[in-house]
Formats: structure tokens, sequence, C-alpha cells
């Protein structure tokens, strides 16, 4: 039976291997009892390998990769790799930083799940994979514009879909909103309503 290794021995390879080797590393933590390493951008392929073949590791499967903007950022873009270990009992948390131009190098070749969770970063945030076999949006309409998940993209949208009975198909046209622009407060009916409930006048009395 093999022995299964700390993460303080997982997190002594990752060093040895992926920080003084591939020179990849950029920072390392444990959270939640999970690691999280953030590494360079061009690495991400070679460290993606290492964690799936390395004994120590055998990350062998990519359960999620997903987006996250931070619009003030250099680099405002961060794209999270969530790995698991079946064999270690183990899960890895791998970030990278990118911004709108520097295209990330696909992983497609090293886990082929990646394609659709690629193509669907591209799709919300606009993020390129190089080297991807089909970089195309997944989940909006043809002739889409912008991407939803930035944080600078309107709440609305800019444009509503509806089918037309007359022209027989469905059109494209700008949102119209049925009522004004409210302000909302977010305070519940009790914080938000003035009115003098009967008995409140007893909260300010001794017993």
């Amino acid at each position: 039976m093999s022995v299964i290794p700390s993460k303080d021995t997982m997190l002594t390879e990752l060093k040895t291997h992926l920080g003084a080797t591939l020179k990849a590393i950029t920072s390392v933590s444990v959270a939640h009892g999970e690691l999280t390493i953030t590494v360079e951008r061009d690495s991400i392929v070679k460290t993606l390998e290492f964690l799936k073949e390395d004994s120590q590791c055998r990350f062998e499967t990519l359960v999620d990769l997903c987006g996250a903007d931070y619009p003030d950022a250099a680099e405002r873009f961060e794209i999270v790799y969530h790995m698991l270990s079946m064999r270690l009992n183990q899960r890895i948390r791998v970030k990278l930083r990118t911004d709108e131009i520097a295209p990330v190098p696909s992983v497609v070749s090293v886990f082929p799940v990646a394609n659709w969770y690629e193509r669907e970063a591209f799709d919300m945030y606009g993020v390129v994979f190089s080297d991807h076999p089909d970089m195309r949006r997944i989940l909006t309409d043809y002739g889409f514009e912008g991407y939803p998940l930035r944080k600078d993209f309107p709440l609305t949208g800019r444009v509503q879909v509806r089918y037309d009975e007359a022209q027989k198909r469905v059109v494209n046209e700008p949102v119209k909103l049925v009522q004004e622009y409210r302000n909302f407060d977010f305070l519940s009916p009790w914080e938000g309503m003035q009115a003098v409930i009967p008995g409140d006048e007893k909260a300010g009395q001794k017993s």
C-alpha cells in the first residue's frame, strides 16, 4: 500500500521542481486545507503536466477551469485551474494572471476536458487561449457583443432577444426597460418602515 504524501512533502516537491527547475512558481499558500500555487502564464502547460504525472502529486483530474476579473489590476484576469488527485486524496488550485491581449497557452493537450472550459472563459471574459483546437464562443448567441462576466459589462446587457411574429424569426434589439431606474436601498421592511407599530412605546419603559 503506497504512502500518501503530506502537504509539506508535496510543497517541497513543487518548490523543487516547479520553483527551482522550471522557475514557474511565483507564490504558494495553503488555505482551508488546500494548496494554491500561482505560476507564470507561459509555464502553465509544463506545470499541469508535472502535477499530473509526478508520483508525489498525481493530479490526474482537472475538475474546473474558470476566470475572475479584477479591472484595476495591470493584468486584470485571473485564470484558475482546480485539480484533484483521487489516488492521493488531495486537491490543488493553480492560478495565473493575464491581460486583455496576451494569450494563455491552452492545456487541452494535457487535459482534453479543458476544451470547453477554455471556450467558456473566452466567451465570458474574452481571454484567448493559444493553440486551442476550436477557439470560439460556447454559451452566448452568434454575433454577441462583449463579454458578460467582465466587471464593466452592463448589468442589463446591450441587446435583448425576442421572437418576431411578423418576421418569423428571432431578432436582436436594444434593451428596453419596462420601468424607470430605481435606487434600491436594500433595507429590510422593518428597517425601511417609518410608521410606529402599536406597542413600540413599551420598549422604552422600565418594568
